[in-house]
């Protein structure tokens, strides 16, 4: 699947009707940001099944500063509308696939627990 451009008119929408989603926060005069994106459309193609967002600080501003973006590039992925991960810096391509494979794997009825009885202290996907 291609990626797809993310606003904040669109963005709860593409969350809420999706069982992954992974957005990529980036800028055009970002060097890191440039190279990670062959790596983030590479993925996109390797998980149709995966909703891959790119989102435009430059023009999402207001986005950029609810979800709280300090450095770009910022990756985040939400499974079942939970915040899984969220961390600023570039990944290489191999880290990039193992947070996918992890983030894939979980068992979101044991997430949901963990969430239910305050033991997710720490985002379950690293």
């Amino acid at each position: 699947m291609a990626t797809v451009t993310i606003t904040a008119e669109n963005i709860e929408k593409i969350i809420s009707e999706n069982d992954v989603v992974v957005l990529d926060f980036w800028a055009s005069w970002c060097g890191p940001c440039r190279n990670f994106a062959p790596v983030f459309e590479a993925a996109s193609e390797a998980h149709p099944n995966v909703v891959f967002g790119k989102i435009d600080t430059q023009e999402q501003q207001v986005l950029a500063q609810q979800l709280q973006i300090r450095s770009i590039p910022t990756i985040m992925v939400f499974r079942e509308q939970i915040q899984m991960y969220s961390q600023p810096g570039a990944l290489p391509a191999a880290p990039f696939n193992e947070l996918l494979t992890n983030v894939l794997s979980l068992d979101m009825a044991d997430v949901r627990k963990q969430i239910a009885d305050g033991n997710a202290d720490a985002p379950p996907a690293k």
